[in-house]
């Protein structure tokens, strides 16, 4: 049967409301036709009101809601751009098909779910119940964990999730990210294999197979496919510089009928590689699209022309981008300050007593920033901070000495310094293979029996008390316990012991993000220096209420906290006034991301995002030494990023200490 549309008469668009609330780039883009379109939207350009007014401007035209899709990634995102919708546009914007990459392909799932060998009832896993999957699918194996390395459920779940977003085979991702499990092909292959299995047969889905059965129903069932090329007549997409390989090419799928597809991004703003964002996404559209239209946002409603210049000075060493160059139209500030500090205490101190002299100027704590690349590169500002009573709140919901992997080695020297800490004990011994809850009670007794100070041969009569299973980890305990009392009571050669004894293997096996919990004790080492015996620095950790996590009570409201974030959790706010601080070669740009390729214009990219925070005021960092482990004193390049500046752009700062 031939299907025919009687199309309604319908009253043309009424452009006055869209070009009062639109700057002419804006208004091309939001009112374009038909076909491809490309939306380079700078930082602070007004990218969430273009993708809220294309999609209130389609409705207005006569497009059928429900034949929307609108693609984000967060379904916060997705709502409040739809209630801008309906306050926009005349029509009726509920039936939009509006939210994230796996919400989208639940729904679209659990109608298909027979077609990829699911009923319509599964579940979804949470990553808590993944990981306790994937660990049931090692016990159902029967891998012998204890007796080697093996990765943990985090990790593994990290080794799977990048060979499906990323499309690689496990040996590459294994070689470029865990080297040391490469060894472990086979295995994991297996437990992947399993973990399918469990799945299938549990009818369970984790996160990522929500986007890859939702890809393989449309590579594999042609008729799915063609059900929402046609469905979804127009196909949005925000933050498109963050889609990965699988989210990519769903999208593609879903406009190849038509291609009435807009993508929103900028190419500047891709900062995940780590996380699996394809920047060939975003840079090549318009190689899969010949016959894109590109608008690009360039007016910036956020910085002063001063912040904005810097950050284009900046951006245009990259050689892969789509170019544009930003410009302000708020009125002139004070160009970016440039401040070269003797050392990191230095430079701690220089931005306290900057934040202090602002707030006495009016401008609010919560409108301040310190901005970091490494999380560790924040120790000595928390402890000034906290030493001058200005209350802060990290981005990250953890302050340093509060994270999982500071408090494991930290129990280490509690227990060298006191050795009845029974938390200490319990926390350590943990760490180590074949030691749980109840053996670690065990240990305890046994040690809480000892007379002080430990005395270690009373301390491998306890070995052949436990399960065979734990003998070994306690023996590997007990060698790391005994290595850390023969020390000088010196807590950084403590902290390096600890990590060389043993921990830097437990890390790798636990957290995808070894290398930067590495780098994190590293500098935790380093820091320590300044303090002669262990207790010294317990004691200075535990009174600012590091070591047991306490909470810090201030007098002043919620909102009025110092913000202090890394550059990535940043991405997508704003303050009045913003520090980078920590601004060397080696540390930002960081020498692990130059040995990556496309490293170094992703790290610049990086920086553009941390400058184009600032709406007032941008104060740049720069500590000229550091020490080392042997106490060496290191001379600091300032970051190549900051050489690259004309100095006409910004105002060096000298510090003068009185």
């Amino acid at each position: 049967m031939k299907e025919y549309v009687l199309k309604t008469a319908k009253a043309p668009v009424d452009l006055s409301l869209y070009e009062a609330q639109l700057n002419p780039a804006q208004l091309q883009a939001v009112t374009a036709g038909p076909g491809p379109h490309l939306v380079i939207a700078g930082a602070g350009s007004g990218k969430t009101r273009v993708i809220t007014y294309r999609v209130a401007y389609l409705i207005d035209q006569g497009i059928d809601p429900s034949r929307i899709l609108l693609v984000t990634f967060t379904n916060k995102a997705a709502r409040e751009m739809l209630r801008r919708v309906a306050l926009v546009s005349k029509g009726d914007s509920r039936e939009v098909w509006g939210g994230t990459f796996h919400h989208i392909g639940n729904l679209i799932l659990r109608r298909h779910a027979s077609a990829v060998g699911l009923t319509g009832g599964y579940t979804i896993l949470d990553r808590e119940d993944a990981k306790e999957l994937l660990q049931a699918c090692v016990a159902d194996l029967g891998i012998a964990v204890t007796r080697h390395r093996f990765p943990r459920g985090d990790v593994l779940q990290d080794i799977l999730s990048s060979v499906i977003n990323t499309g690689r085979s496990l040996m590459k991702v294994l070689e470029e990210r865990y080297p040391f499990f490469t060894l472990f092909e086979a295995e994991i292959l297996e437990i992947a294999r399993r973990y399918r299995e469990r799945k299938l047969k549990d009818n369970l889905v984790d996160y990522d197979d929500l986007l890859s059965l939702w890809l393989r129903l449309l590579r594999e069932h042609p008729e799915a496919l063609d059900t929402y090329r046609q469905r979804f007549l127009h196909v949005l997409c925000d933050e498109y510089q963050d889609t990965n390989a699988i989210q990519g090419e769903i999208l593609d799928l879903l406009a190849s009928g038509h291609h009435n597809f807009m993508v929103v991004g900028d190419d500047a703003q891709s900062i995940f590689a780590f996380r699996g964002a394809n920047y060939a996404n975003i840079l090549r559209f318009t190689e899969r699209y010949p016959d894109a239209a590109v608008h690009t946002l360039e007016t910036n409603y956020r910085s002063t022309p001063e912040v904005l210049e810097l950050a284009n000075a900046s951006i245009a060493h990259n050689v892969h981008q789509h170019h544009k160059t930003l410009r302000a139209v708020r009125s002139s500030g004070p160009r970016p300050a440039l401040t070269a500090l003797a050392d990191e205490e230095e430079q701690a101190a220089f931005v306290a007593q900057r934040i202090l002299e602002l707030r006495d100027e009016g401008i609010p704590l919560h409108e301040m920033a310190v901005l970091y690349r490494a999380h560790y590169q924040s120790i000595q500002l928390q402890l000034e901070l906290t030493r001058r009573g200005i209350p802060f709140e990290i981005r990250s919901g953890l302050r340093f000495y509060e994270q999982a992997h500071v408090k494991d080695i930290l129990a280490y020297l509690r227990i060298v310094a006191n050795a009845r800490d029974e938390l200490a004990w319990k926390r350590a011994v943990k760490l180590h293979p074949g030691i749980g809850n109840a053996t670690a009670d065990e240990i305890w007794r046994a040690v809480a029996e000892q007379s002080q100070p430990i005395d270690l041969e009373a301390l491998g009569a306890i070995a052949p008390r436990l399960q065979p299973r734990a003998r070994r980890g306690f023996q590997e305990f007990s060698t790391l316990l005994a290595t850390l009392l023969a020390l000088p009571r010196a807590p950084a050669q403590m902290i390096a012991a600890a990590l060389e004894g043993g921990y830097r293997e437990v890390l790798k096996t636990r957290y995808p993000n070894w290398a930067s919990r590495v780098e994190d004790l590293e500098q935790l080492a380093i820091f320590a220096l300044r303090y002669e015996s262990v207790e010294a620095f317990l004691t200075e950790l535990s009174l600012l209420g590091a070591i047991t996590g306490e909470d810090v009570y201030w007098d002043e409201p919620r909102d009025e906290l110092l913000i202090l974030s890394s550059i990535h959790q940043a991405k997508g706010l704003e303050w009045s006034v913003v520090f980078l601080i920590w601004l060397v070669d080696g540390w930002f740009p960081s020498s692990a991301a130059l040995r990556e390729e496309g490293g170094l214009e992703e790290e610049r990219r990086l920086f553009y995002v941390a400058s184009t925070r600032a709406k007032d005021q941008l104060t740049l960092c720069h500590p000229q030494r550091t020490t080392d482990l042997r106490r060496r004193e290191l001379i600091l390049k300032p970051s190549r990023f900051l050489l690259e500046i004309p100095e006409p752009l910004y105002e060096r700062w000298h510090v003068r200490v009185e």
